[in-house]
């Protein structure tokens, strides 16, 4: 597959992966797990920190999103390819997300408190991230 079509599939996968569920999660181990999506994190971060929920809305939807349409409109010759480098670093920042709830799976479970499982979003999200920074890189070896 072609590095446009990979990187224009990013632009539906990436919303798809931010409904999908990344975990479910639950108080005690008979009761039914509540699902945890990128957009429904964010939608409770709004209530309760509006700072943070920009930072994080940022880092999650608009960086890796707008990656995708500068790297769409590099490889479509609408853009300059001396960008490529500067549009990879936003790819870079939505490592973060991944590594954080990484995190809090990791620190949940070590409490033992309640249950907590990965749901196939994180997956996918994970996957749109890598995926994202790999075309990147290609794109700048090309260019070189």
């Amino acid at each position: 597959m072609s590095l446009k079509l990979l990187n224009l599939s990013l632009l539906v996968l990436f919303p798809i992966a931010w409904m999908a569920p990344l975990l479910k999660a639950g108080l005690l181990p008979f009761f039914a797990l509540s699902e945890i999506s990128v957009l429904t994190g964010l939608q409770a971060l709004w209530e309760k920190d509006i700072f943070l929920a920009v930072v994080v809305t940022f880092f999650a939807l608009v960086a890796p999103y707008l990656k995708a349409i500068g790297l769409a409109l590099v490889h479509f010759n609408l853009a300059s390819a001396k960008l490529v480098p500067a549009i990879s670093v936003m790819g870079k920042l939505a490592m973060a997300d991944i590594f954080l709830i990484a995190l809090y799976i990791v620190v949940a479970k070590g409490v033992g408190i309640g249950r907590l499982e990965t749901g196939w979003g994180l997956y996918l999200f994970t996957a749109c991230v890598v995926t994202s920074l790999v075309i990147s890189f290609w794109s700048k070896k090309s260019d070189d």
